[in-house]
């Protein structure tokens, strides 16, 4: 489970640093997340436990539980709170179901996953972000960390019972949906001329479409841009 996390990343820290972090945790859960729709006990409990400050970097660490976008890299954020949370709630995510999470950042996302289902596969594109995300999920069980494109999701792995993308796409390509079963779900957040929104879908026989659920600011993962048509 989350072993030695709190303890390693604690090192060096006051009591007060660390009180203050739990403080704005809790606040995080109740002002946040049992406000807005997170109906999940187990997510309000294990996003109450997990330590997200544990997976940043050390300059951003101190806006960990606020409700906004953290720049990690030039091109990548960390989602808010909230957003992962309806996320997590809308996947309904079973206790024996494997996952595939796409857009791992630095781990904190794989490591609330990782109380809810048997096995997690994180993806991560950026090498910087996959290192931090090693180390933070050092002694967290049942979770592989893997490293590559984003849009193509991680068919090695396959096929899910749920697949949640941590950010906002155009496009879902069919390469990803193949690596659910039959009757496996998404959840996504999807980008639409700038707007985004939360969705969830799920892989039938006759083929698969994603519906809107929530209008949330979520933040845009690289690498999903919907083909530009051809114009005269």
């Amino acid at each position: 489970m989350m072993t030695n996390l709190m303890s390693r990343a604690a090192q060096g820290a006051s009591n007060d640093e660390l009180t203050g972090a739990a403080v704005a945790r809790h606040a995080m859960v109740v002002s946040q997340l049992r406000t807005s729709g997170v109906s999940d006990a187990r997510i309000i409990a294990a996003m109450a436990d997990v330590p997200r400050e544990n997976f940043l970097p050390p300059e951003v660490r101190s806006m960990a539980y606020r409700d906004t976008m953290i720049a990690l890299t030039p091109d990548r954020q960390q989602n808010t709170p909230l957003a992962t949370a309806r996320l997590l709630n809308e996947a309904r995510i079973a206790a024996g179901e494997r996952v595939l999470l796409i857009g791992a950042t630095g781990g904190y996302t794989a490591a609330v996953l990782a109380r809810l289902a048997c096995e997690v596969v994180a993806l991560e594109s950026d090498p910087l972000l996959a290192a931090q995300a090693r180390e933070a999920l050092a002694g967290v069980e049942g979770v592989e960390l893997v490293e590559a494109p984003l849009h193509a999701g991680w068919s090695s792995g396959a096929p899910y019972d749920v697949i949640v993308i941590d950010g906002a796409v155009e496009e879902i390509s069919g390469e990803v949906i193949d690596q659910l079963r039959p009757e496996g779900r998404v959840v996504s957040g999807v980008v639409d001329h700038g707007v985004t929104r939360l969705a969830a879908g799920r892989r039938t026989a006759g083929g698969f479409g994603l519906f809107d659920f929530a209008d949330i600011d979520c933040v845009v993962l690289p690498g999903f841009a919907r083909p530009t048509s051809f114009r005269f």
